[in-house]
């Protein structure tokens, strides 16, 4: 592979994990449309703008973990092209710059249909994709990682983009932000379950190095259950659907989660990461169909 080649770049942005930038958005585009209050150019600006925010986290969370010396030669998953050699500073720097200014650029757009107070949450955004792997006080590497994804791939997405469309945020909503975010976080925890030993020994303190192994499989399943729980709750308010159909999410996700469990460590807990994926774009299909068969 060619440095600084386009594979290098396509690899290097982790696409993976696109799915659970997408979620959110998706969801709350799906309540606005149920809600007749839908706009298609705000949801695709949202969307953009999540997505070169999750591309900004990307670039910078694989630039700080290897000057940080959490990457290391006998550890590097296949998608990481900057500790590798195939991304060079100089073009990963540039990179990152890149995408930060598009993800402002997309927001300029946005201020059009919510107002200035956009420029805070944008802001908020990006500063917190710095301090995820970052600054004097990197969020993931003290067991603050999971707070920081619900948060801001799951709660400030999904309320922001809603909010824009039709100046409210209702309770069903903020529901399933926090259920969006949750499912995302499952991607996470399985990270920092299978990096648990590199992580205590770099001095990485993510919640499964501060907590124990268990907490990463029964923190999984609990981010699962958790959030088909929420969903739940939307039967209260009268989104019958909305709130039965991610109930099966638990099919594949249960079958998932054993397969973590029995594995333990290995490798072989890679492919769990494409079973992760997969599940966090079914539970969004199946949420996204159940909002809009209540409208």
């Amino acid at each position: 592979m060619r440095t600084n080649s386009f594979k290098a770049w396509f690899l290097g942005i982790r696409p993976n994990s696109f799915c659970g930038a997408a979620l959110p958005v998706i969801v709350a585009a799906a309540f606005a449309w149920a809600d007749s209050c839908f706009h298609w150019v705000v949801t695709l600006l949202c969307l953009l703008f999540a997505l070169f925010a999750q591309t900004v986290t990307n670039l910078i969370n694989e630039y700080c973990d290897f000057h940080n010396g959490m990457d290391k030669p006998e550890n590097l998953s296949p998608d990481r092209m900057y500790a590798r050699g195939f991304i060079t500073p100089r073009a990963m720097k540039i990179g990152i710059l890149v995408s930060a200014l598009g993800a402002c650029g997309v927001g300029m757009g946005l201020l059009f249909y919510g107002g200035w107070a956009l420029i805070l949450i944008g802001l908020a955004c990006l500063l917190a994709a710095y301090l995820y792997t970052a600054g004097p006080f990197p969020l993931a590497y003290h067991g603050l990682g999971d707070i920081a994804v619900v948060l801001f791939f799951g709660i400030v997405p999904t309320c922001t983009t809603y909010y824009i469309q039709s100046g409210c945020c209702p309770p069903d909503v903020i529901c399933a932000a926090v259920a969006c975010g949750l499912i995302v976080d499952t991607m996470l925890m399985l990270n920092n379950f299978r990096d648990r030993d590199e992580d205590r020994t770099n001095g990485k303190r993510s919640i499964v190095v501060l907590l124990g192994a268990a907490v990463g499989k029964w923190g999984y399943l609990f981010l699962g259950v958790a959030a088909v729980s929420l969903c739940a709750l939307m039967l209260l308010w009268g989104r019958t659907w909305g709130g039965i159909l991610p109930l099966l999410y638990l099919i594949p996700f249960l079958h998932t989660w054993r397969r973590i469990v029995r594995i333990d460590k290995g490798p072989e807990l890679d492919l769990c990461f494409a079973s992760t994926a997969r599940n966090i774009v079914i539970f969004g299909i199946l949420l996204t169909t159940g909002i809009l068969l209540g409208a």
